[in-house]
């Protein structure tokens, strides 16, 4: 019983840790799982392609949730074990929803071993991944503007204290992405100083909900720099060519979106620091099986 699965990346519109609500948008940059189940083994144990030191409680978790949950539709008893493999173009702690692809791929490639993937809805698919992202503890908000962007595709605005999709739209943008060598991990994140700034945390909702995306990310991005401590100068640079650019996350990555020539203009300014580039685009199909 093998299953296989990818679920894209994302950056921010909107960080949920001021309000609990939250705006993302996926983009075609993947992490892909391959999960292989065992009426044999009694555990599952996970591993990380390339990071043999990774923390893999989040991927083992969602595998056993599906099992709980729909382990009897294989048609045989006693499905207890197996493993998960997770292999990433998206670099770990980077603010481009590294965990929520990883679970959201999981998840997909679990039900997609026991010939399950119809027995659950896209969005239960990603509410299921949150749920094991809070069990383990990787995740404050519960991230489920990150988890349903990747797994439905396109921008979503969701409301983190239900796990409710308030909205979704399929956009086609091209994206810059720009990673510093350094992690941030969101777990880690000054809560306190994040619900300060609130009230421009409502007026991004209020934009996204009206489909003003990149002014959006814009005020995002500046009054989340404010908070977490992050400099302001990459977000200069790319609105002296874009019209939306945002810290992506906790960080420390920041995105642009606009016309392409306009993105090679932040590129240039960016390819100056250290770390890389990626210049991709939306993603509006979500997580596949593969």
């Amino acid at each position: 019983m093998e299953g296989r699965a990818r679920a894209p990346a994302a950056g921010t519109v909107l960080n949920a840790l001021a309000t609990g609500r939250g705006s993302a948008f996926a983009i075609d940059e993947y992490t892909t799982a391959t999960v292989e189940l065992s009426t044999d083994q009694q555990e599952i144990t996970g591993e990380v392609a390339g990071a043999p030191d990774a923390d893999t409680r989040l991927v083992e978790r969602c595998v056993e949730y599906v099992i709980d949950a729909h382990g009897d539709v294989v048609g045989m008893p006693g499905v207890s074990g197996g493993t998960v493999r997770t292999e990433s173009e998206v670099p770990m702690a980077s603010g481009l929803k590294s965990s929520s692809a990883a679970a959201n791929a999981t998840v997909m490639a679990t039900l997609d071993a026991l010939d399950a993937t119809g027995r659950m809805t896209r969005e239960d698919m990603a509410r299921l991944g949150v749920m094991a992202a809070r069990d383990v503890g990787v995740t404050i908000t519960g991230a489920f503007d990150d988890a349903s962007a990747s797994m439905l595709g396109g921008v979503t605005v969701t409301d983190n204290d239900t796990d409710d999709v308030l909205a979704r739209e399929a956009v086609d943008w091209d994206v810059l992405v720009w990673t510093p060598p350094e992690q941030s991990f969101s777990a880690d994140a000054d809560v306190a100083r994040c619900e300060q700034i609130a009230p421009m945390a409502r007026l991004v909702e209020e934009l996204a909900l009206d489909g003003d995306y990149r002014r959006a990310m814009t005020v995002n991005g500046l009054a989340f720099c404010a908070a977490l401590s992050y400099d302001t100068e990459p977000l200069v640079e790319a609105l002296a060519h874009v019209d939306g650019a945002s810290l992506s996350g906790t960080g420390p990555s920041f995105t642009a979106v606009g016309d392409r020539e306009a993105l090679e203009a932040v590129r240039a300014d960016w390819d100056d620091r250290p770390g890389r580039t990626l210049l991709t685009t939306t993603q509006t199909a979500g997580t596949q099986t593969t």
